[in-house]
């Protein structure tokens, strides 16, 4: 038995486990989920604003829990957690099984926004005490720093909120939402392994091997399930989880390697849903309309009526997505705030950038700009600044 703890304290191992585990429990469960959804009529109707035209599977997130659930449990007790650790552990799986019974049953019978609001802040009020995960600092945004206890609460259940409710609206797409949650949990998951802070490891690797076996059949011509609300509030919540845990931990650790700006970092990772969101909100209000009101405004219905397929939009969103990530790692060396107000720009013109595909012959051709030398940039404003 001591051979198995040493065995499971070596993070590398750990990291291959963590995905290895659920994705063979999703693997194995997604038929069977599948069956039985489709024996008791549990299906997603195509309406107004499907982007499906038949019946298809919903509750995949039943798989997505079951499959993270039994992983990081076994892990987590293998892994000889320490004592905060378990604490952290024990908080975010109460909170996330809050999340799954209210997605399931919104995804079975509808549930008003009102009450789905008030579960997710519950939840997450659940770990940000409890768990005593909080956003500590602003890092020198604006001249700001540390934060007072009581802001710092309240920010980080609005961080927990907003980032819930970006993903949940993103999930319009086959592949789409699993995608961008890959991503996001990868690049966490680097900073974590890096860092060595094993329970946001195991979060990270653990959710990308379910969100693996999960694409598997969500991407399937034949045996295609969706994720639902049970899905896209559980996986919103494990990446608000990361993206606190990312930030209230960088705060405190010195390392001139792995010690970067987290707060313009988080917001490349989480770059698509947290614009989507803005852009649809804006647009609804300045229709005087509710924002949260349904229509087909977001970026990835506007793909799809540019003529390519839903696979195509999920990769281009996941292509754009890595290439700010790589654009925000290239600029860590400038002041926070320059770093702030060229993610601000680059963002919004490298998601509209598909307004600069023209038709051809049914296709779409991309118009290629001329190559840009980051370096060039960089030197730029550094002498600007000088």
């Amino acid at each position: 038995m001591a051979y198995l703890y040493e065995l499971f304290s070596n993070l590398y191992f750990l990291g291959i486990v963590s995905i290895f585990i659920p994705l063979l429990l999703c693997y194995r469960m997604y038929p069977v989920i599948i069956y039985a959804v489709r024996s008791k009529n549990l299906m997603d109707e195509p309406g107004d604003r499907s982007m499906h035209t038949s019946k298809t599977p919903t509750l995949g997130g039943v798989g997505l829990f079951i499959a993270f659930s039994l992983s990081i449990a076994f892990l987590g007790l293998m892994a000889d957690l320490a004592k905060p650790d378990l604490i952290q552990l024990v908080s975010l799986m109460s909170a996330t099984m809050m999340l799954m019974f209210l997605g399931v049953k919104d995804d079975l019978f509808g549930l008003a926004p009102k009450k789905k609001f008030m579960v997710q802040m519950a939840a997450s009020l659940m770990v940000i005490v409890l768990a005593d995960l909080r956003i500590t600092s602003f890092e020198g945004i604006f001249g700001l720093g540390e934060l007072p206890n009581y802001i710092s609460i309240i920010f980080t259940l609005f961080v927990f909120l907003l980032i819930i409710n970006a993903y949940n609206l993103i999930d319009g797409l086959d592949g789409l939402a699993g995608s961008v949650a890959l991503l996001s949990s990868l690049s966490f998951g680097i900073f974590f392994f890096i860092n060595e802070r094993y329970l946001f490891v195991l979060i990270s690797f653990v959710l990308i091997g379910a969100l693996l076996g999960f694409l598997r059949y969500n991407l399937s011509p034949y045996r295609k399930i969706f994720m639902g609300d049970s899905g896209s509030m559980f996986i919103g919540f494990l990446l608000a989880f990361q993206a606190v845990g990312f930030l209230s931990y960088n705060s405190i650790i010195d390392n001139p390697v792995t010690n970067i700006k987290a707060p313009i970092m988080a917001m490349a990772i989480l770059s698509y849903p947290l614009l989507d969101t803005l852009r649809v909100f804006a647009i609804r209000i300045s229709q005087k309309r509710s924002p949260f009101s349904a229509d087909r405004n977001h970026i990835h219905h506007r793909l799809i009526d540019l003529g390519i397929t839903h696979k195509q939009a999920s990769l281009f969103v996941v292509v754009l997505n890595s290439i700010i990530i790589e654009l925000a790692v290239l600029i860590q060396d400038l002041y926070i705030n320059v770093q702030l107000y060229i993610i601000i720009v680059v963002v919004p013109l490298l998601y509209v950038s598909p307004w600069l595909f023209v038709r051809k012959q049914g296709k779409l051709k991309l118009i290629r700009p001329k190559p840009i030398k980051w370096s060039q940039i960089r030197s730029r404003i550094n002498n600007f600044l000088s």
